[in-house]
């Protein structure tokens, strides 16, 4: 990048010295919990081999993903918060930008081959494992993730030649894109065209890939004869759709257009909730109504005390 000083500071979420010390122990306790969950997940699917099937493949994928996209998102501002040191370089800056992009992006498609992949375990279940073999898992993965870095791709390639001329303040608590091209001293119409256009992309592809699926799933759900059956089909569902309404949900808000008194705090509010609580929710969502991991993470438990008690 041609800028003159290698310096900016965000601002944060809060001025307040009582309220910073509020969002300091929620963040980090969410922060916690959150990777805590996260590496459950991983850990019981690599050691259970009941947990070795397609589903838990990509939720053992997504689970690496969210612990990546936590760390990016909520690591710098700890760290902030602790420290008081608000400055932050560019090249720093620029870098904690493309991991939030890449993972956030990559984490939409996952959602959606997640989807596709119940699909395929309700409507098509007596070729299951001949459709989502150990093949089809691993590329749908591949896909997930270069699908993410071709979205930033052409942004990238166009952000590197952006010039940063002053000393700048981004009131933000992480490096925000369209708050990043607002400092720059360079012409951005054309990035943010494509920044803008490449996020509605993803979000509408996968969006209606997950649409498309769910209502395939319900139609199914719904020809199912025994109650019983129906209802457990019907909480595997719904558990899964938390997740992705929240994913979803905060995303397309980050559009909405409040006041423009209102629109910074709106926005924090929003990339908070997306950034810590989501992450934090995924893996009890994800397992809350699973009875194979619970039963697994059970036998994991017994076998340490076991061990430990010898």
């Amino acid at each position: 990048m041609g800028n003159h000083t290698r310096v900016t500071v965000l601002a944060g979420l809060t001025a307040d010295p009582q309220l910073k010390v509020v969002l300091f122990i929620f963040l980090f306790l969410t922060y916690l919990f959150s990777i805590t969950g996260n590496l459950i997940i991983i850990t019981l699917t690599l050691l259970d081999m009941q947990l070795k099937t397609p589903m838990y493949f990509f939720l053992q994928n997504f689970s690496i993903l969210e612990i990546f996209f936590t760390a990016t998102c909520i690591l710098k501002l700890l760290v902030m918060m602790a420290s008081g040191d608000k400055n932050i370089s560019y090249n720093c800056c620029v870098t904690q930008l493309l991991f939030v992009i890449l993972l956030g992006e990559s984490e939409f498609y996952l959602l959606a081959a997640m989807s596709c992949d119940l699909y395929v375990a309700i409507c098509k279940a007596l070729h299951y494992t001949t459709i989502m073999n150990s093949k089809i898992c691993i590329q749908l993965v591949l896909s997930c993730w270069l699908d993410g870095f071709f979205s930033i791709f052409p942004g990238l390639v166009m952000g590197l030649n952006l010039d940063f001329c002053t000393y700048n303040v981004s009131d933000h608590f992480i490096c925000d894109t369209f708050l990043l091209l607002q400092i720059s001293c360079s012409d951005t119409w054309l990035i943010k065209i494509i920044v803008f256009i490449s996020a509605l992309v993803t979000l509408l592809v996968t969006l209606v890939m997950v649409i498309t699926s769910r209502t395939y799933i319900a139609l199914m759900i719904l020809k199912i004869p025994s109650s019983n059956h129906r209802r457990k089909a019907f909480c595997v569902c719904s558990s899964q759709m938390i997740v992705i309404s929240l994913s979803y949900g905060s995303c397309i808000s980050l559009y909405i257009k409040p006041s423009a008194k209102q629109r910074l705090s709106f926005h924090k509010r929003i990339v908070v909730l997306y950034t810590s609580v989501a992450p934090l929710l995924n893996p009890f969502i994800y397992t809350l109504r699973n009875q194979p991991v619970k039963k697994s993470f059970m036998n994991i438990i017994y076998r340490v005390f076991s061990f430990s008690n010898k």
